[in-house]
C-alpha cells in the first residue's frame, strides 16, 4: 500500500488497451457498450482526431496521416469517461482522483463489457498512465530540493533555466513492460504560479505477451511500479506540499 495525499497531485489517471481483433471492427461496437454503461457515464461526445502512421513498402517505410474517430462517455460531472475506437478501450479518471482501490474495479468493468461484445483476441498494448501537476509559487527553485529526478547540466553552462523536459524509459519484466518517465515545466493557469508536469506510463511494449484474462494481474503490477516510481522521484519536501495522510 502506498503513501496517502490529502492534495494528491494527480489530474488525470488512465488505463489504455490496444486490442488485437478477433473480428472485423464493427462501428456499432460504441453504441452497444454505451447501452451497458449509459447509467454511470449517460454523456456522449464523438471526438475526431489526425494521426501519423508507419507502413512499410518496397525500399523503407512510408509516411501517412491517418484521421481516427473515437466516442466518450461522460460521468455527469465528467469526473471520469470511458473512449472507446477501433480496438481501443481507455478508462480516464480526472479530478477529484479517489483511491486504486476505487478505479481498478471500473477499469476492469469496462474491460469485461468491451470484450463481451467484440471478443478481442488479445492485447496490442496496454498503458496505465498518471499524470500529476505539481504546483509553487512563481520564482526559482531548486529542483534537487524536491526531485530525485531532474535535468543535468554540466557545470560549464549556467544552471538558471526556464522550461525544460527530461525523459527516460525504464525497462521491466525483462523488457516486456517499460515505464516512461517524464518531468517537464507546463504552462501555468496562473501567472503567480510555477507548474510541472511528472508524468508515468507504463505500458506492455511486446504485443500479445499476456492473455484478456490476466488483464487485472496486469495493472495491479504496473501500478505498484507507477506508485513506486511516483514515490523515487519526489522529496519529503515535496511529499508536504500534498499533505501526508499517516
Amino acid at each position: 500500500m502506498g503513501k496517502k495525499y490529502k492534495n494528491p497531485p494527480i489530474v488525470e489517471a488512465l488505463c489504455e488497451f490496444q486490442f488485437i481483433p478477433g473480428q472485423p471492427w464493427d462501428i456499432t461496437i460504441p453504441g452497444l457498450l454505451y447501452e451497458k454503461i449509459n447509467s454511470e457515464f449517460p454523456v456522449k461526445q464523438q471526438q475526431m482526431g489526425f494521426g501519423l502512421s508507419l507502413h512499410p513498402k518496397e525500399g523503407g517505410l512510408e509516411q501517412k496521416v491517418e484521421m481516427s474517430q473515437r466516442m466518450q462517455f461522460f460521468r455527469s460531472d465528467r469526473s471520469a469517461l470511458v473512449q472507446v475506437g477501433p480496438d481501443l478501450l481507455t478508462t480516464n479518471h480526472l479530478r477529484p482522483y479517489r483511491t486504486w482501490e476505487a478505479f481498478k474495479p471500473l477499469i476492469l468493468d469496462n474491460l469485461i463489457k468491451y470484450q463481451e461484445i467484440s471478443k478481442p483476441k488479445g492485447f496490442k498494448r496496454i498503458g496505465l498512465r498518471y499524470i500529476n501537476k505539481i504546483e509553487f509559487e512563481k520564482g526559482p527553485i531548486e529542483l534537487t530540493d524536491y526531485f530525485n529526478f531532474y535535468p543535468f547540466i554540466p557545470s560549464g553552462l549556467p544552471q538558471m533555466h526556464e522550461t525544460f523536459q527530461v525523459r527516460v524509459e525504464i525497462p521491466y519484466q525483462g523488457g516486456r513492460d517499460r515505464l516512461l518517465l517524464t518531468l517537464a515545466s507546463m504552462i501555468p493557469e496562473k501567472p503567480e504560479i510555477l507548474s510541472l508536469m511528472l508524468d508515468l506510463d507504463y505500458i506492455m511494449a511486446i504485443p500479445d505477451r499476456i492473455s484478456i484474462d490476466q488483464a487485472s494481474d496486469w495493472i495491479e503490477n504496473a501500478h505498484s511500479a507507477v506508485e513506486n516510481a511516483f514515490e523515487a522521484c519526489i522529496t519529503d519536501k515535496t511529499r508536504t506540499l500534498f499533505e501526508e495522510v499517516k
